[in-house]
């Protein structure tokens, strides 16, 4: 099925919204909250997986594969269904940068870190792809589950911090395991050690590394959330240790 065509801007710098426009009867399905606001005209409907599946057994199957991914069952989708355009935004929930991909001219499929789909437009087929390398099964933690969008419409994906875009042409290209948020067809995905006993134990760098191979387009973030949460989760350890120390 074709996908609905989405005019959009990318509202802010560093903590960006995509307000999309919407013509009547356009839809645009999104994760559950992502929504920031929305005009008088838009409806918003809950519904199971991407609404790619027209029977029961389809959609059943469909929800099934999202929670085992760890997301949730239903997507919601937004229609205008008023007179003249409406406008929707949605962001995630923390700061970061919004990425456009148009599927057509990416080969019509995009793999991704499951929490980096943000929206997109009706007719996008939003499913799961597992990591096809041994090693990555293993080892990949939540990279084992990657998901998959296809169709020929924009998908909007979220990348925490600054987004950066790399072209591989037969390369290898090695990053740190959450600064990976998508990459087209044509990357082989593997995760790997990241070398030695003592790099791994006293590097800072962690075990494990993502490998990516091939001739496609990598995009990367700069600041993943577990890396932020994990700041944070320290420093407020810190803070408390400091407290009681200070109170004994």
């Amino acid at each position: 099925m074709p996908s609905h065509d989405l005019d959009y801007r990318i509202l802010g710098e560093s903590m960006q919204t995509v307000e999309i426009e919407l013509d009547p009867g356009e839809t645009v399905i999104a994760e559950a909250g992502a929504m920031n606001y929305m005009t008088g005209g838009i409806q918003f409907t809950a519904r199971m997986g991407d609404g790619s599946d027209s029977g029961l057994l389809g959609k059943l199957w469909s929800a099934g594969k999202r929670k085992f991914s760890g997301e949730s069952v239903f997507m919601t989708h937004f229609t205008n269904e008023g007179n003249g355009r409406q406008q929707v935004a949605f962001a995630a929930p923390y700061p970061g940068s919004v990425v456009p991909v148009r599927l057509g001219e990416v080969g019509g499929r995009l793999i991704c870190q499951k929490d980096s789909f943000l929206c997109a437009a009706y007719g996008t087929k939003v499913g799961i792809a597992f990591a096809k390398r041994l090693g990555a099964g293993f080892f990949g933690g939540e990279g084992f589950i990657l998901q998959k969008l296809e169709g020929d419409g924009l998908v909007f994906v979220h990348a925490g911090g600054t987004v950066i875009r790399r072209e591989l042409n037969d390369e290898t290209l090695r990053v740190d395991t959450g600064c990976l948020v998508a990459f087209t067809d044509g990357i082989d995905y593997d995760v790997q050690l990241a070398g030695g006993l003592r790099s791994m134990l006293f590097g800072g760098e962690g075990l494990l590394l993502t490998t990516l191979k091939g001739t496609g387009t990598v995009w990367l973030q700069s600041l993943p959330f577990s890396r932020l949460a994990e700041r944070i989760y320290d420093a407020t350890f810190r803070a408390r240790e400091e407290v009681r120390t200070n109170a004994e």
